[in-house]
């Protein structure tokens, strides 16, 4: 599916510059339109992610990032599996002004295409979920997502299908595989936006470092 195809159905997909995609999320946060968009297009990709991490992370109280958290709506999946340990970061602030409140342990503003401030091994697991897609996320997050995350933690993760190729997901996948920095336990395709036709490759690997 080509970019233009999917920018019809999704409009933020057409945007190229992270400034332009800040002021599209800054916009959409008003009045709550993201949230109300995200349940009109039965946009499932926190659900499944949740579904899928839950089968593997045992233990409730490991400490969670979530990159690219949006207004919590991965948080909000994962707390009815008892989870609660959150740590979110978003680009923009207008939605994670609508983050609900003592839902998350600490909120902050990050752009993930830049180094995460956070020391190595930080955290148990991290998810990011609708932040790999056209104009956002690029895969040399990945490897900071590695970096934060204990040995043996799990990265959990959704990669928009226009992109996997299109911006070197796809190569980058191997390539950490190669090096062993992590090793599969999940890979397959999501129904991620059904209403839109939307799919994209929902991913949970383990670190290996």
């Amino acid at each position: 599916m080509s970019q233009k195809d999917v920018g019809n159905k999704v409009p933020i997909y057409k945007l190229k510059k992270t400034e332009e995609v800040m002021k599209y999320y800054d916009e959409w946060g008003i009045e709550n339109k993201y949230d109300k968009d995200m349940l009109d297009w039965n946009y499932t990709g926190p659900k499944e992610t949740s579904e899928v991490f839950n089968r593997y992370a045992k233990d409730k109280e490991i400490k969670i990032y979530d990159a690219g958290c949006g207004t919590g709506l991965v948080g909000v999946e994962l707390k009815k599996y008892g989870f609660k340990n959150f740590f979110g970061a978003d680009l923009s602030q207008k939605l994670l002004d609508l983050v609900p409140k003592n839902l998350y342990q600490k909120l902050e503003k990050v752009d993930l295409n830049k180094q995460i401030e956070h020391l190595d091994n930080k955290f148990d697991a991290v998810m990011c979920v609708g932040t790999f897609t056209f104009g956002h996320v690029k895969p040399p997050a990945l490897d900071e997502f590695i970096r934060i995350t204990k040995n043996k933690g799990l990265i959990c993760f959704t990669i928009n299908e226009g992109i996997h190729e299109e911006y070197g997901f796809d190569k980058k996948l191997v390539e950490l595989t190669e090096k062993k920095q992590w090793k599969k336990i999940e890979f397959f395709k999501s129904d991620y936006i059904a209403s839109k036709d939307v799919n994209a490759w929902l991913g949970l690997y383990e670190v290996t470092k």
